[in-house]
């Protein structure tokens, strides 16, 4: 069983955007639930979690999980608040393994590396983990709205521009970023994969070019 990952390090230099670098997957300081309500959530998410197992994220329904846990469909909702939250709630596991292995993990991934391997790392890094667990990333990315304001959206870009200012990128970092985060999009990889047939390689390589194109001079 994993660890929860330690606290997110405190930033070198100033940084408008490195406030970012203190979101949690889902946003802050959450208030401590109860002992017996942290266990309903917890059996909710187990259930869903098998639903999802056997019939995929897509056809995962707030209704469906109130009708296995054998509870009231507004218990459900008070849990979760829609099913974004539910399948924002399922990801946590994953994406805290990856928020780990980005901010605290050993290099080329980690700090201890320089911005520009970072970099390259980074991308690589979550292709293969989002396409790893692609069924249910792309459950939890069908609400477009949302999809660019989410906290691990935002603590993706605030690292991205930090390495990017740290590696001495010239331009505008923040539309820079957010240029960078579009080419690792998990439908966008899933398009390419399963429609265009191209290999994850292929696109871990095409994001290092990329990088290489950006920030080396």
């Amino acid at each position: 069983m994993k660890e929860s990952p330690p606290p997110f390090p405190a930033p070198q230099e100033p940084d408008p955007l490195n406030k970012l670098l203190d979101l949690a997957l889902t946003g802050g300081e959450q208030p401590r639930l109860r002992a017996d309500a942290a266990r309903n959530r917890t059996r909710l998410l187990e259930v869903a979690a098998r639903l999802a197992a056997e019939c995929g994220p897509g056809n995962l329904t707030m209704e469906a999980v109130a009708s296995a846990a054998e509870v009231g469909k507004g218990t459900v909702f008070r849990r979760f608040g829609d099913r974004f939250g539910l399948m924002a709630a399922l990801l946590d596991h994953h994406e805290r393994e990856l928020q780990a292995a980005f901010l605290t993990g050993p290099p080329p991934l980690g700090p201890d590396a320089p911005p520009v391997e970072r970099l390259r790392a980074f991308g690589a890094a979550v292709i293969r983990h989002e396409y790893a667990h692609r069924d249910l990333y792309l459950a939890a990315r069908a609400d477009v709205s949302r999809r660019h304001t989410s906290p691990a959206h935002q603590l993706r870009l605030g690292h991205l521009c930090m390495l990017l200012r740290r590696a001495g990128t010239k331009g505008d970092i923040e539309l820079l970023a957010q240029t960078l985060l579009g080419y690792l999009d998990i439908n966008l990889v899933d398009h390419l994969v399963d429609r265009r047939g191209m290999s994850l390689d292929r696109l871990a390589s095409g994001w290092g070019d990329l990088v290489e194109r950006l920030v080396v001079s």
